[in-house]
């Protein structure tokens, strides 16, 4: 958190070395001031909010811990009924102001939401201030002509509305039904990132989004613009590694899109440019200083960064950085029990990359949620491989046709320039396309996400639907949940036996691909498989895995054995074992719901193959 404004001055920052507390990690200013803690509170069932006009004098009853939902203990609330709206409000103070980094009459002021599920609204002094549409990502909305500068405090209202029963609406693993069951877990409603205050000059950098292109030695850079700038205008881009400085350019603002390529003469020697890239066992990151400059005058500087790495499939692997890069990957469903779908910390997003990475494993696949930006901060800081993934809609209509795309987009224009992330999933296991193998509609629609996707992002694998039913695909992914090591370890033996298994019908009796076009070597992965469930103390009721161990040693023979079947596949590229911790139900995570791990990490890593 940050309330006071001072995090270095626009010259001297480095994103690279930032603590992770900043909440757009590649795109740092100096000052800003985080919003979190008590906010007013109202639950709003008879949707009378808007006529009673509570966004011009609020007189709510209840407050709450902004940014956990309002149906996690961590909120205060702790409520977890059926409430389609919620109304939320604080008083942003001169001091607020001032930490954000006024910069007078020459400047504006943005409010940042990190995430608001799943339609928001916002007044300040009773003046709308704008919307967004969408649960799990960023938007903006200036602030600065509803600054009345006659009051002391400034009143920020925002309404929230998810309706708990719309399976239209992209929710990933939200219940629909009042209590969780099976794979799903508790619902959130409304505010779930972080809420912040930034000043921008009135021309501004808005967005970055780099490309790093190793066999040409450069960095591409897409630079976007608050609006049409000014006549001389430019932009300046200076990157470097551990304070050296690798290439330099200026190049010429001519409209609010402007694009730059930096030379990195470093990277020629075709013997020496493996230092500087990035990988899990060396995650090393190169620092960028962007200035915008009118005339000779800087107008704004940010601080940025990036990773100068490449990821491709070919001949049935996985290609990182052009050379086969076996994944040892986990399932994260990114979920704490006190704070549901928001983090508890700041410091618990280090902590989990951390724990995957002690663990022995060198990937993650944040499962049907899109991750707070800090936690892909420290895996890109720490090394960590992550599976960017769309949350679901379940079923099947123009509405949740139109709200996955435009969110989906949304998601790839954040996280595109995280060195991290390496595979895109826009789909899995056919959740809102149930009937994919019989209708044709619904078959375009998963090609289209496929091609949407690689249209926004060529650099990356896509996935056309993980798990099963494949159309066209970087990957040919797979879910198996047997539990016998010896079936595990004939089923993907060689590749006789991957012939079998796409030519019949997959586990959970699924065909793995729908089309009838050749293989065009593209590597199998086994992406989810394992789920045991062991509970170290009693456990619950209602716990279950897709098998149980009933002892530790138990445990450690069952885990040890399917990763030893797996691992001896001669053709799987790399696996995903299910999961990383217990969630709310279920009970099969390698740690308990507080991220203690129910084996010894190095045993766990050593079965992972991440230890010797």
């Amino acid at each position: 958190m940050n309330t006071d404004g001072a995090i270095g001055d626009d010259a001297t920052l480095r994103a690279s070395e930032q603590d992770g507390t900043y909440p757009r990690p590649q795109l740092m200013r100096a000052a800003w001031c985080d919003l979190s803690g008590e906010w007013g509170f109202r639950f709003d069932d008879q949707r009378e909010g808007i006529a009673a006009a509570w966004y011009r004098d609020p007189q709510f009853d209840h407050t709450i811990t902004v940014p956990f939902p309002p149906e996690s203990p961590a909120s205060g609330v702790n409520d977890p009924g059926y409430h389609p709206v919620a109304w939320y409000q604080r008083e942003l103070s001169a001091e607020d102001l001032a930490a954000a980094g006024d910069r007078g009459d020459d400047g504006r002021i943005l409010l940042h939401f990190g995430a608001v599920d799943y339609r928001c609204q916002a007044w300040l002094n009773g003046i709308f201030l704008g919307g967004h549409e969408g649960g799990h990502t960023p938007f903006q909305l200036d602030i600065t002509q509803a600054i009345d500068p006659a009051r002391t405090t400034q009143i920020l209202v925002v309404r929230a509305e998810d309706e708990p029963l719309d399976v239209s609406q992209p929710r990933g693993k939200q219940d629909w039904l009042p209590e969780p069951h099976s794979i799903w877990y508790q619902r959130t409603t409304g505010i779930w990132q972080t809420v912040w205050l930034e000043a921008v000059p009135a021309l501004s950098i808005e967005s970055l989004h780099w490309v790093t292109d190793i066999p040409g030695a450069s960095v591409q850079l897409a630079l976007r613009l608050n609006r049409w700038p000014d006549a001389d205008a430019r932009v300046q881009v200076e990157l470097s590694y551990a304070g050296e400085c690798l290439g330099t350019v200026v190049v010429q603002a001519a409209g609010a899109q402007v694009d730059a390529v930096i030379p990195l003469p470093r990277q020629r020697n075709g013997q020496g440019y493996e230092r500087l890239l990035w990988a899990p066992e060396h995650p090393r990151l190169i620092d960028a200083q962007v200035t915008l400059l009118v005339g000779d005058e800087p107008c704004d500087t940010v601080a940025s960064y990036l990773g100068l790495r490449s990821v491709a499939v070919a001949r049935g692997a996985f290609l990182l950085n052009d050379r086969p890069y076996y994944m040892r990957s986990v399932l994260s469903q990114g979920y704490w029990p006190d704070s549901h779908l928001a983090a508890p910390s700041v410091d618990a997003l280090r902590a989990e990359a951390q724990l995957i990475k002690d663990l022995g494993f060198n990937a993650a696949r944040v499962h049907q949620k899109v991750e707070d930006p800090r936690f892909l901060f420290w895996a890109d800081k720490l090394g960590l491989l992550l599976w960017g993934e769309m949350p679901s809609t379940f079923e099947f209509t123009t509405a949740s046709v139109t709200r996955t795309m435009a969110e989906w987009t949304e998601v790839i224009d954040r996280d595109l320039s995280h060195p991290s992330i390496v595979t895109w999933v826009p789909l899995n296991e056919s959740w809102g396309v149930q009937h994919i193998a019989h209708t044709p509609a619904m078959r375009d629609y998963a090609r289209g996400l496929y091609h949407l996707t690689r249209a926004l992002d060529p650099s990356r694998p896509v996935i056309s639907n993980d798990g099963w039913e494949h159309l066209e695909s970087d990957i040919w992914s797979v879910h198996d949940y047997e539990a016998s090591p010896e079936v595990m370890r004939e089923r993907y033996a060689d590749e006789a036996a991957m012939e079998r298994l796409f030519a019949g019908m997959g586990p959970a009796g699924r065909r793995i691909r729908l089309t009838g076009e050749p293989d065009q070597g593209q590597p199998v992965m086994l992406t989810e498989f394992g789920g045991i469930q062991f509970s170290v103390d009693e456990p619950a009721t209602d716990a279950w895995g897709y098998s149980q161990a009933t002892s530790v040693d138990d445990f450690a023979e069952r885990v040890g054995s399917l990763l030893e079947a797996v691992r001896s596949s001669g053709v799987l590229a790399g696996f995903c074992y299910t999961q990383l911790t217990d969630t709310m139900q279920e009970a099969n995570g390698l740690c308990d719901e507080n991220r203690v791990p129910k084996l010894p990490a190095g045993d766990i890593a050593r079965m992972m193959g991440g230890a010797e």
